[in-house]
């Protein structure tokens, strides 16, 4: 079983995998939050940072990218085979109202011919192999069976399914009935993605489907950075955070927006201590640098770490 990062926009940036890697090393691909590329063509200042080198990271990195245009997504991926990458990843997942109203995400989900000649066109060009991140449908899981004919006819290199339809978003529980439908009926690498918060789950598909290739767990890793590593210590945690929060200070060129940002990871964070109701209030209102630095420290060094805990997203 190999095990993934899955991207998360505004989280999972290229600082963020950089120092989990350093901290908790042992995943085995980290995925880019998507890249979009326009009829420009040309990367911003921001996502060249975020497409260094690939042999420059230290970590497997797998860029994905958002588009219904093989053009541009032709064009992205020979500049990521331009540095060095060894995978592309297509988003027909994203469920964004923003997304899907322009078609992109799992707004293509919609249109199945559409979505046949866009693979045709990427598949029969592309200098990368490419991986696909999908929902089961759009509006219902009865659209799931002609979405993976669909996936069948072509190489894909390892399909990760998201068993959720895009109208539920992340809610409620997953559906198994379609993941099973798509490890019995599946010719490509499946990939399970959705609602992974512990080793043990991990552990217990691989329990349900022997042949599973890989699991992508995103939301449970922003909330237990240590989730698959052996070190669960406060001490370790605390100080990635504090390597985070130092990076950002000066990648943001202030405290504003880099407390902005690690207040982001806290929304899934506090659910691993005890009793964090309060000092969560606390740090989800200060503005002042000085006074995020105290509660965080109080955070890590005062309340429990939860050895069981569950998402509260």
């Amino acid at each position: 079983m190999q095990y993934y990062f899955a991207p998360l926009e505004g989280l999972t940036d290229s600082t963020y995998r950089r120092l989990h890697h350093h901290f908790y090393p042992g995943i085995d691909r980290y995925y880019t939050p998507f890249f979009s590329p326009t009829i420009h063509r040309e990367l911003t200042p921001r996502e060249q940072a975020e497409l260094p080198p690939a042999d420059a990271l230290g970590y497997r990195c797998v860029p994905q990218v958002l588009t219904k245009v093989a053009d541009d997504f032709l064009w992205l991926a020979q500049q990521c085979a331009d540095r060095g990458y060894a995978e592309i990843n297509l988003n027909l997942g994203c469920p964004s109202g923003t997304v899907t109203a322009k078609g992109k995400g799992s707004g293509m989900l919609t249109d199945l011919e559409a979505l046949d000649r866009f693979f045709d066109n990427i598949f029969s060009q592309t200098p990368l192999p490419v991986s696909v991140k999908t929902r089961i449908g759009f509006s219902s899981r009865e659209e799931f069976p002609g979405l993976l004919e669909i996936y069948n006819r072509y190489p894909i290199r390892e399909l990760a399914v998201h068993p959720r339809i895009r109208k539920v978003f992340y809610d409620g529980d997953v559906d198994k009935d379609a993941f099973d439908y798509a490890y019995k009926h599946s010719k490509c690498p499946l990939c399970f993605n959705g609602n992974l918060c512990s080793r043990k789950q991990a552990d217990t598909l691989q329990e349900q489907y022997p042949d599973l290739r890989s699991v992508m767990i995103g939301r449970g890793l922003i909330a237990a950075p240590d989730l698959l590593s052996n070190d669960h210590s406060a001490q370790t945690l605390e100080a990635f955070h504090d390597a985070l929060l130092e990076e950002y200070l000066v990648r943001f060129g202030g405290s504003r927006n880099a407390m902005f940002r690690m207040k982001e990871n806290w929304r899934y964070l506090l659910c691993r201590f005890d009793d964090s109701q309060k000092l969560g209030k606390r740090l989800r209102k200060t503005t002042d640098l000085a006074e995020y630095r105290t509660i965080t420290k109080e955070i890590f060094r005062t309340l429990p770490m939860r050895a069981q805990w569950s998402p509260d997203w």
